[in-house]
């Protein structure tokens, strides 16, 4: 409770993370901290480099995915993902992000998202697959690698 944020059952999804106090635009939401590093992606796996993929330590695994988030990504100096309002977020308001804000890749969950967002995508992408105008609209909020990775991939596609 005092860090902001509360584990809650959050209605269709399981359970959520909450806040518990308001944060506004800006605010460090949550502190990333790796606990460890994994073999490979899964859908607790946060991605920290092209190739290398860790869980994160505390409540960071729970916080669930919606297309129209109200926290975004920055990269600490461990490499560890902070999340961090991109809107303001009212006590009792679910956090969330969007998962194509770490992942280049997501192909482990069901075909339909649950979001419930009224830009709502339809299913959850990784940024590899997020439509431009996202992209755009995720500026400066999103993992870093993800951008490098984009470039080097549309390089191999020439």
């Amino acid at each position: 409770m005092k860090d902001g944020f509360e584990l809650r059952k959050s209605a269709g999804k399981g359970e959520g993370v909450f806040a518990t106090k308001s944060f506004e635009v800006g605010d460090i939401v949550m502190v990333g901290v790796i606990k460890e590093v994994l073999n490979g992606n899964h859908s607790h796996a946060s991605q920290i480099s092209e190739n290398k993929f860790v869980l994160h330590d505390g409540l960071i695994t729970k916080v669930n995915h919606s297309c129209d988030s109200n926290c975004g990504i920055k990269v600490n100096e461990s490499g560890a993902h902070d999340f961090v309002a991109i809107k303001d977020i009212s006590i009792n308001e679910e956090i969330t992000f969007d998962y194509a804000m770490r992942n280049y890749i997501i192909d482990y969950f069901p075909k339909k998202c649950m979001c419930g967002s009224d830009k709502c995508r339809g299913r959850i992408t990784g940024w590899k697959d997020l439509p431009d105008e996202n992209k755009k609209e995720y500026e400066g909020f999103a993992a870093p690698y993800l951008l490098e990775m984009d470039v080097k991939h549309s390089c191999e596609k020439m």
